[in-house]
């Protein structure tokens, strides 16, 4: 157990420290304001205060982990070795940066916090973000950080012994649209057919067709073809099904076909299900209620995870919403544009509310790439690429890769083509060695 010594023990100071020190690296922490109790302590232990006491790891903290609420902070962003850090600490620190207060401002997303300009659909831009503008989006820095403090404290505990955790993948199936013809009733069929003769779409008019009369499958029922490739793989993919109301941004199969329900329940048989929550769930408790009821009744069990529609986030009313109707875990912060670490960090981690200065029980899993943000890379090799890129740095820590990929990506269809192919790539890295 490391013995953690400082001037006070916050909220804040207790979050980060469990996250680097427990969940990241495997090893139990514990802390003490009474300096006899750290002399006594004849085991892994660092001091994280303003002096050193004596000739032990000390790390000199910055104010932000003693602080309550929010304040504009002065963040200047350096190279370190390899890697980008800020909150430089002096001469006398142990290491350069305070890698703990810097790690809390990625993962409470302080800055989402702060003023901001957002998009249309109200979303924090990547462009906003430290990361994006001082260039370490692609890098998972806190956990790099992490394993640089281990590093620190092997030099000085040679006999201490940390768990070694392995590279894991978590593929994220999101369906906003089970199917892109089937099962959408007279109304939309012919409102669709409309639209397809007056936009000049007669091949799309004779595909539809081809599907309802059952000539041909439906461009977006990719599902056996998922289903065979969880079977072949030893880590669960998680389905996120819209379920809500039908909508100007919500368009899914009506939750009364049972059809419908037999797919979400012949999904579930192999797979993770979780929520899509709505548009107008995301902010409107009851709604969001209301689909978490849905969903529960059709899998029979507690729901486990949501994901917003647009991956869209209001922090921290969104995440506080999931936390009072308790649900467990989340999968919508990521950037919808842009592949990398929003957090900064390739690790679940719980949502700490800077509003109530508390960490609640909620875990946040960020996604590190959309389908749709690799869109902007024309060619396949530069896909992959990419894709093979952030891997990489993913496995560098032995972390999580959350990959997020719609079942209409497997259709083959414009612009998809091939990305069957980028998904074996993700599932094909956790067999390699």
């Amino acid at each position: 157990m490391l013995l953690v010594y400082t001037h006070k023990i916050t909220p804040r100071v207790k979050y980060i420290f469990k996250q680097i020190c427990t969940r990241i690296l495997g090893m139990p922490v514990s802390f003490t304001t009474k300096v006899e109790d750290f002399i006594a302590h004849n085991n892994l232990k660092i001091s994280y205060t303003r002096q050193p006491l004596s000739n032990e790891i000390f790390i000199r903290s910055h104010e932000l982990l003693f602080e309550q609420g929010l304040s504009d902070l002065d963040i200047k962003v350096n190279d370190w070795e390899e890697t980008k850090c800020f909150f430089s600490n002096g001469e006398q620190s142990a290491l350069p940066f305070d890698i703990f207060a810097a790690s809390f401002y990625l993962l409470s997303r302080y800055e989402e916090y702060l003023p901001h300009v957002k998009d249309e659909f109200g979303r924090f831009m990547a462009e906003e973000s430290l990361a994006f503008k001082y260039n370490f989006l692609k890098q998972p820095v806190v956990d790099i950080w992490a394993y640089k403090f281990k590093k620190l404290l092997m030099s000085r505990f040679p006999e201490a012994v940390f768990p070694e955790r392995t590279y894991t993948i978590c593929p994220v199936i999101d369906v906003p649209n089970a199917y892109l013809f089937k099962m959408k009733g007279i109304m939309r069929t012919l409102g669709g057919s409309l639209k397809d003769v007056f936009s000049l779409k007669f091949k799309q008019l004779y595909n539809r067709y081809t599907v309802l009369f059952g000539l041909k499958n439906d461009p977006y029922d990719t599902f056996k073809y998922i289903i065979n490739r969880q079977k072949s793989s030893s880590f669960k993919f998680v389905f996120f099904f819209l379920i809500g109301d039908f909508s100007t941004y919500d368009k899914n199969i009506n939750i009364q076909k049972r059809k419908f329900v037999s797919l979400i329940k012949q999904v579930g048989d192999y797979c993770r299900i979780g929520l899509k929550t709505s548009y107008f769930a995301i902010e409107n408790k009851d709604i969001l209620k209301t689909e978490k009821s849905r969903m529960e009744s059709i899998i029979n069990t507690s729901l486990k995870a949501s994901r917003h529609s647009f991956s869209k986030l209001n922090l921290p009313e969104s995440y506080r919403n999931l936390v009072e109707i308790e649900v467990p875990e989340d999968f919508t912060m990521g950037y919808i544009n842009h592949i990398g670490f929003r957090a900064g960090t390739c690790t679940p981690f719980l949502f700490y509310d800077l509003d109530y200065e508390i960490q609640t029980p909620l875990k946040i899993n960020t996604y590190h790439v959309l389908d749709y943000a690799l869109l902007k890379h024309q060619s396949l090799l530069d896909k992959k690429m990419m894709l093979q890129q952030i891997i990489t740095e993913v496995k560098k820590v032995n972390g999580t890769f959350v990959s997020v990929f719609h079942n209409y990506t497997f259709s083959n269809t414009n612009p998809w083509e091939n990305y069957k192919e980028l998904f074996n790539v993700i599932l094909d890295s956790a067999n390699e060695k």
